[in-house]
């Protein structure tokens, strides 16, 4: 017996396992000015663009498509709160 799909899902799941190792590690380093929303704003389109390049070839994967969404959203948000961060210590420190 033979169960149809399978050899598809084995394949999206290796693909999956190669992508999420292009993702370990470090991904890069942005740098921003807190204050300047076009700064922060740089440094978060930087970080999406690294992580399109680095997979690229599995954008079609539909494990992994969910997964960089995902992980570009997390990025994301640490880089608005790291500025945030920065502005309240800057007004704590006047």
């Amino acid at each position: 017996m033979k169960i149809k799909g399978f050899d598809k899902l084995q394949k999206q799941l290796e693909d999956a396992q190669r992508a999420l190792s292009e993702l370990d590690g470090e991904l890069g380093v942005v740098k921003f000015n807190p204050y300047d929303p076009s700064s922060i704003e740089s440094a978060i389109n930087q970080i999406s663009q690294t992580i399109d390049l680095r997979v690229t070839e599995y954008a079609s994967n539909s494990i992994v498509g969910p997964l960089v969404i995902q992980m570009k959203e997390k990025y994301r948000e640490q880089i608005l709160q790291k500025a945030a961060e920065a502005r309240l210590q800057s007004e704590g420190g006047q």
